[in-house]
């Protein structure tokens, strides 16, 4: 598989302004949109997309064989780059494209609503003109780099031209060490945030993930996953687990100062919301939650991948979490949770490494005791459970034993036959429900003879 990461360089010579070359180029891709949106019935049925782009091509594009065109582009765009013009059509029939399997979508909605004698309230889906697309600057054709020099192909004086830019280059390094050595350089795209200007490089490495490890009965390989228990109280708790049940280790990831600093700027926000009913006021105030959302998040990935580096495992195990419903005490909690980003993240940096992930169903995972005993009692900080037998425990830790066991007992039972699955429930009957199943289930089942 291919892995993507993008470094956002911004522009630091300011003596020229580059929005006239992305106003020109959102101008060319609306024309190109409106062509594409009256000519697709001339080509929605080409097979390949290059036949597509060279039909478009050749009704707008003038040349000496071809004076006379259905669509004249060059009459508005004087000396448009032929990249830039090849990278518009195919953006162009894409958006088009998309367009019309929404429409066609709705078009069935609504025929079955009304042949079920149903109201229909949703509103046909419209094309966007002018979508938020920047231009991709070739290499060799609209950018030149050198040791020293880099270049771009900008509208200027009313031509396209070269010209030297220079890049901030921070976001090239991770402590002062390069973070793509072993990835390819893609062409840049010309990015604005506000009146800043951006590179975005993207780079790309081929890494090859292992297989998914066919695990057995009685057949110890040392298979060791790392499972990731996310919490509100914890940002997240690990456990390296092995396919018999063994620990060998634990890691409690959270972010004391960070959180601590997001709890009070969130207190101030609604303070302010009350007392002046504006919420305009605190712009730079969720501009500062927002980073402390970003940096909590990103060190989370950090920790586990770093942790699963560490152990040498090869799958990174999570709960597969969707809406959760809370009480309102905690509903803000849950909102700037932010699990589905840490997930995310972590997918992708530990595809990176050559390393899986998997999820597993999250039902009665922090619910059940890991040994067994039952269900779990916990206390108001909802840290601590007390088990049947009295034993108290951290919550989370437990939960990440039986994220662990759940991801193996569905490995094991995987290749069975029906037959061979039934002689295993007569023996241990929770595997029966999955949702059941904990570390307690895991090293019973290990221990069985068929």
């Amino acid at each position: 598989m291919k892995i993507v990461k993008t470094a956002k360089l911004e522009i630091i010579n300011n003596s020229y302004d580059f929005s006239e070359t992305i106003f020109i180029y959102k101008n060319a891709l609306k024309f190109y949109i409106e062509v594409c949106e009256k000519e697709y019935n001339n080509y929605k049925d080409f097979q390949f997309s290059l036949e597509k782009r060279d039909y478009i091509e050749q009704i707008t594009h003038k040349t000496s064989k071809r004076p006379e065109v259905k669509y004249d582009f060059g009459k508005d765009f004087h000396k448009f780059p032929s990249y830039f013009r090849r990278s518009v059509i195919s953006e162009a029939i894409g958006i088009v494209s998309s367009h019309i399997n929404r429409l066609n979508s709705w078009k069935e909605k609504q025929k079955s609503a009304k042949q079920n004698n149903k109201k229909f309230y949703e509103k046909p889906p419209k094309l966007n003109y002018e979508p938020k697309s920047f231009p991709t600057f070739f290499k060799g054709n609209m950018f030149l780099k050198n040791e020293s020099i880099i270049q771009i192909k900008v509208f200027k004086d009313n031509d396209w031209k070269f010209i030297d830019i220079k890049l901030k280059s921070k976001e090239l390094l991770s402590s002062n060490m390069y973070r793509f050595s072993n990835y390819s350089e893609l062409s840049p795209s010309l990015f604005q945030k506000g009146k800043k200007f951006f590179l975005h490089f993207p780079f790309e490495k081929k890494v090859k993930l292992p297989e998914e490890k066919k695990i057995k009965l009685k057949n110890n390989t040392n298979t060791k996953v790392i499972s990731v228990d996310l919490g509100l109280t914890n940002s997240a708790v690990c456990s390296c687990v092995c396919e018999d049940g063994t620990v060998l280790d634990r890691l409690f990831i959270n972010q004391s100062k960070e959180k601590d600093h997001l709890n009070k700027l969130l207190n101030k926000i609604s303070k302010i919301k009350r007392e002046s009913g504006i919420s305009r006021k605190n712009v730079k105030k969720w501009k500062k939650v927002s980073n402390l959302q970003k940096y909590i998040v990103q060190d989370t990935v950090n920790k586990i991948v770093d942790f699963a580096i560490k152990h040498e495992v090869y799958c990174i195990v999570f709960e597969h979490l969707g809406k959760i419903k809370g009480k309102k005490s905690i509903r803000q909690k849950l909102h700037h949770w932010n699990k589905n980003n840490i997930q995310k993240r972590t997918m992708n940096k530990a595809h990176s490494y050559g390393i899986r992930m998997a999820r597993i169903n999250p039902y009665n995972t922090s619910a059940l005791a890991y040994d067994g005993s039952g269900k779990l009692e916990r206390n108001d900080r909802k840290d601590l459970s007390t088990f049947p037998s009295g034993k108290v425990y951290h919550s989370d830790l437990n939960a990440s034993y039986n994220i662990a066991s759940r991801y193996f007992i569905r490995n094991i039972l995987k290749p069975y036959s029906e037959k061979n699955k039934l002689k295993l429930q007569a023996k241990v009957p929770e595997i029966l429900n999955r949702s059941l199943c904990t570390l307690s289930t895991l090293i019973k089942l290990q221990q069985v003879e068929i």
